[in-house]
């Protein structure tokens, strides 16, 4: 059970990178972490690590002994929780990341219900723009709004939207509207910042995709400070309609260009491949797929039911 230990303990040293991080999660001294590496080096014959006052790096045979020792630590955890479980509540904490528009307009109502029906499963959601690496272990399941997806992950689509272009009656008043993609050139743009698709706009044009580098006067990661912004008349904006409903319905934005509009973004719940899955996972996603179904709460043109 030693060796056990001090796997896991060399792992998650690769994984947040130095012995401090390790010694806080584990509620433990930095001495004892290097104890547990030394035992576990000394025992290998081989040493792991490459230690100086500045940098931690794996040496070769640290490189091999982590993929493979991460590797079978997954599926033993996977395993233990998978028959722990057989016959019993779902329960454990399930991690999520999830986009900061999508995760704070959609996301809540659906893990209350998903809640309701399974009490026995915390959920922690952190939102943010920037696509997660999974095999890192920091979250169970990524969110994401995209056309396009990582190799080697599970990605199960849950619901979709478009991604239209945006101006406020306001703006067109005084700068006019824009009739081609070209003319975009000649007009403030407001940016949505760490999309998949960087600093581009992008759009379809007879059937050819087009991107264009914005003429951005105001950037932000939030989809709601730049729907504010366009309704504010401060410049035009290209967002998932999800995220502009209200506007519309309200008439403070109105879509330009729409027959330059791409196709629809897929919405998916993403995860890795696993041998044994968590049933608190694979239920959460079950759930989702249900939930936007049934409740119509997107769906292909983006509108709320």
């Amino acid at each position: 059970m030693a060796k056990l230990n001090n796997t896991q303990v060399f792992c998650r040293i690769v994984e947040l990178g130095t012995f401090a991080a390790v010694a806080r999660e584990m509620n433990v001294s930095a001495m004892m972490i290097s104890k547990y590496i030394a035992q576990l080096e000394d025992s290998l014959g081989v040493a792991l690590l490459n230690r100086t006052t500045r940098q931690l790096s794996m040496t070769e045979a640290g490189k091999i002994y982590y993929h493979r020792s991460k590797q079978l630590l997954d599926d033993f955890s996977e395993l233990e929780e998978y028959t722990s479980q057989m016959g019993l509540q779902v329960k454990g904490t399930l991690k999520i990341s999830a986009p900061i528009d999508f995760g704070g307009l959609y996301m809540v109502p659906a893990i209350n219900a998903y809640q309701r029906a399974y009490p026995d499963v915390k959920i922690l959601m952190t939102l943010h723009n920037s696509r997660v690496n999974l095999s890192e272990g920091r979250f169970d399941l990524s969110i994401l709004v995209t056309d396009t997806l990582d190799l080697g992950v599970v990605a199960r689509k849950i619901a979709q939207t478009r991604l239209c272009t945006y101006a406020s009656p306001i703006y067109i008043a005084r700068y006019g509207e824009p009739q081609t993609i070209a003319e975009l050139n000649a007009h403030r743009c407001l940016h949505y910042m760490d999309t998949p698709h960087k600093d581009y706009w992008v759009f379809n044009d007879n059937g050819e995709d087009v991107r264009i580098k914005a003429n951005w006067h105001f950037a932000s990661n939030n989809g709601r400070v730049l729907c504010q912004a366009a309704s504010l008349g401060m410049g035009i904006t290209q967002a998932p309609e999800l995220s502009v409903m209200n506007y519309l319905e309200q008439g403070k934005l109105v879509e330009i260009l729409p027959a330059k509009r791409i196709p629809s973004l897929e919405i998916y719940a993403t995860y890795l491949q696993r041998r044994f899955l968590p049933a608190k996972l694979a239920t959460f996603v079950d759930f989702l797929i249900n939930y936007f179904a049934e409740n119509n709460r997107l769906i292909s043109s983006g509108r709320i039911t």
